[in-house]
């Protein structure tokens, strides 16, 4: 059952992310949406109580309506990302937004030629050390890449890279748990 929703959800937030993206083509406002969007991916990271508000089932449409108006006014979102943002809260959508965010970047690198790597470490990279994982993804993939790095502390150490359906994890958690599996089965 839970992977039947998560595919509803998949293609419901392509049809979006597809119509946002359409949208944005034709305005040609295609950065301006990327950064925004970008910063509700932030959002939805940083704030408990954002990802409460677009995932409750309780909340109105009004409610959520009113609730993301005021963010996208906060946050000084341009009109298109302020309408969508509208739209989904009337729709009742706004569930689905993570995964319209995903489909919306992954259809703009498409266009661009590009790979997004999501990078996952214990501690912020650095700049150079970001520049030299771009550099070896690149080298491995042959495409442009671009990079969604975000902070797990859980992690301990070490990195896990995402690119495609391909994942690296050389974090200090998974070869731990690799660890304690291993002692499990030699006592």
């Amino acid at each position: 059952m839970a992977a039947q929703n998560a595919t509803e959800t998949g293609s419901l937030a392509k049809r979006y992310a597809g119509a946002l993206f359409d949208l944005a083509d034709d305005k040609h406002q295609l950065d301006a949406v990327v950064a925004d969007l970008a910063a509700i991916d932030k959002m939805i990271d940083e704030s408990a109580d954002f990802r409460r508000l677009i995932n409750s089932p309780i909340l109105t449409r009004t409610e959520q309506g009113k609730a993301i108006a005021g963010i996208a006014q906060a946050a000084q979102f341009g009109p298109l990302i302020a309408k969508f943002l509208g739209l989904l809260a009337q729709n009742r959508r706004l569930f689905a937004l993570p995964a319209m965010i995903q489909a919306f970047k992954k259809m703009l690198a498409d266009r661009r030629g590009e790979m997004t790597a999501q990078v996952w470490s214990a501690r912020a990279l650095s700049a150079e050390q970001q520049s030299a994982l771009t550099e070896t993804i690149k080298r491995a993939h042959g495409a442009k890449v671009t990079m969604e790095v975000k902070v797990d502390p859980d992690l301990i150490g070490g990195l896990i890279v995402k690119v495609g359906s391909r994942m690296i994890d050389s974090s200090i958690r998974t070869k731990l748990q690799k660890l304690q599996l291993a002692m499990k089965g030699v006592g």
